[in-house]
């Protein structure tokens, strides 16, 4: 294995990790919580590419499903990993600067929300809860956003990141 490869799987492994632990850290909304780990999804992407970022932001968003939330554990994984893969596909059609930063995490955003009302309205037929669940997850959205947009100017001066995202 070259020294390239595994820095990126070192990397991703660190990413998933924050990934997991940012979701863990929720704060409290009306309508549920918060938490900080859809910023992780929306870096995991642009720092590390398409199918390494989909695998970090779908790991590490899989992971507090299983202990929490397990009968959503699938479909996180899939909903975060695609996530990470579109953001990180937009960030790099773009000029890869902060402004494509926040058109990955709109776009990210959107995708988050149509899948989880995708598997609560069409898979676990929760369609109330599936509508109801929009505005939290807009809400959320924003939150992962504004945190990746702050992020992202200091995950690029690390030089084994900058490097990855070139």
């Amino acid at each position: 294995m070259t020294t390239d490869r595994l820095r990126k799987f070192t990397i991703t492994a660190l990413m998933a990790a924050l990934t997991c632990i940012a979701t863990f850290m929720r704060v409290p909304a009306p309508l549920g919580y918060i938490h900080l780990g859809d910023a992780f999804v929306i870096l995991s992407g642009i720092t590390l590419g398409p199918i390494y970022g989909a695998c970090a932001a779908g790991i590490g968003s899989l992971l507090p499903d299983l202990l929490g939330y397990p009968h959503y554990a699938l479909a996180t994984l899939l909903i975060k990993a695609i996530t990470a893969l579109v953001s990180s596909l937009i960030y790099r059609w773009f000029k890869k600067n902060i402004s494509s930063v926040i058109a990955a995490g709109i776009v990210g955003g959107i995708i988050v929300t149509l899948g989880y009302f995708t598997f609560e309205y069409y898979i676990l037929g929760l369609k109330a809860a599936a509508i109801s669940g929009i505005p939290p997850n807009g809400v959320q959205n924003l939150f992962g956003i504004i945190l990746s947009t702050l992020l992202y100017p200091l995950l690029i001066r690390v030089p084994q990141i900058k490097n990855l995202t070139n």
